[in-house]
């Protein structure tokens, strides 16, 4: 068993026996799903007979009970559990998310009842500071000296403006030149409490931009090429999915290469080579890309212009540009060695 888990048992039983009521005992369990899943005012309410703003009223009594209890040391049990706590979020930059605190705290993959029992602690526990989630923001616990429930969401909302300002993801240095924090994990544990924020291959941006949260193929390809700034091969792309971080990875060679051909943002390059349009690769065939290129030029080009404008936007050998440049329904031959548009 995990050496943690025994004291925290004792933490909560021990903080239990403070509330003397077997009904109240029974409404905060319940709440905060210490024994099965958590359970709303209203279901708990129905079951009791009572309303659930009753239900309500008695929850908030109950935890002031034992905040007044816990600041005044009177849960024996609670301060070696405080302490853990502490210790684990003091290593994981002051803050965490509780799925991540507990996970830590327990060495393995906790399970809802280990993670609703670290959340009871904490929200009477005098040295700890708890977040509930909502849409901003995760389940999170923090050691209060590192601030409280509004000065946290804070410093979520300040990064995020920081980032939303920036246009762009950002790494964990960038933000440490703009903030003013003590150490850069503090930065790194407070964003990772927002739902607004992503990270990926150590940047962190809005949840909205595929560049740190790609949900589909079409996004992880983007990210993929993006990340490498260079034109690659489809094969080569799906086996760096294949390798990467990304939540979801296991496609074939074949998707990746249907999406490369429906979306947009990428160029074929060359034999099975893609590249980003917003590198400034535009997609045609070989004699679209010099009629674009003569047309560009507004002027007739050598053949070595030609050949040295189309190899800056395509991977192709010099003869094939040269066959190309022989169709005379297209190009015009005006000169030894100069051409325009026919």
């Amino acid at each position: 068993m995990n050496k943690n888990s025994e004291i925290l048992k004792k933490a909560i039983s021990g903080s239990l026996k403070i509330v003397e009521q077997e009904r109240e005992r029974e409404i905060i369990s319940r709440r905060f799903g210490l024994a099965g899943p958590k359970e709303t005012l209203e279901q708990i309410g129905e079951s009791l007979s009572i309303t659930r703003e009753r239900v309500r009223q008695l929850e908030k009594a109950i935890i002031i009970h034992l905040q007044i209890t816990a600041e005044d040391n009177n849960i024996p049990e609670l301060p070696p559990a405080e302490k853990i706590l502490v210790r684990n979020l003091a290593e994981m930059g002051r803050v965490a998310k509780l799925s991540a605190l507990s996970d830590k705290v327990y060495e393995k993959k906790s399970t809802p009842e280990e993670r609703s029992g670290i959340n009871f602690i904490a929200t009477f526990a005098k040295g700890l500071t708890v977040i509930e989630e909502n849409d901003s923001y995760f389940s999170a616990v923090g050691i209060a000296d590192f601030g409280t429930t509004d000065a946290l969401k804070k410093m979520v909302d300040e990064i995020v403006g920081v980032i939303r300002k920036n246009g762009k993801p950002m790494t964990i240095d960038e933000l440490d030149n703009v903030l003013n924090y003590e150490h850069p994990d503090n930065i790194r544990a407070v964003a990772s409490i927002s739902k607004s924020l992503a990270s990926l291959n150590g940047l962190w941006g809005l949840t909205k931009w595929p560049s740190v949260n790609p949900r589909n193929i079409r996004d992880k390809i983007f990210v993929i090429l993006e990340s490498h700034k260079k034109p690659m091969h489809f094969s080569e792309i799906a086996k760096e999915i294949k390798e990467s971080e990304f939540k979801r990875k296991n496609v074939t060679v074949q998707a990746i290469h249907n999406e490369l051909i429906k979306d947009p943002r990428f160029v074929l390059i060359g034999r099975g080579i893609y590249a980003l349009s917003s590198w400034g690769y535009k997609k045609g065939t070989i004699s679209e890309i010099i009629t674009s290129i003569l047309t560009e030029a507004g002027k007739p080009l050598s053949r070595e212009e030609i050949v040295r404008q189309v190899l800056k936007t395509r991977r192709v050998k010099e003869t094939t540009i040269l066959l190309n440049l022989q169709n005379k329904k297209l190009f015009k031959k005006i000169d030894r060695n100069l051409y325009t548009n026919a």
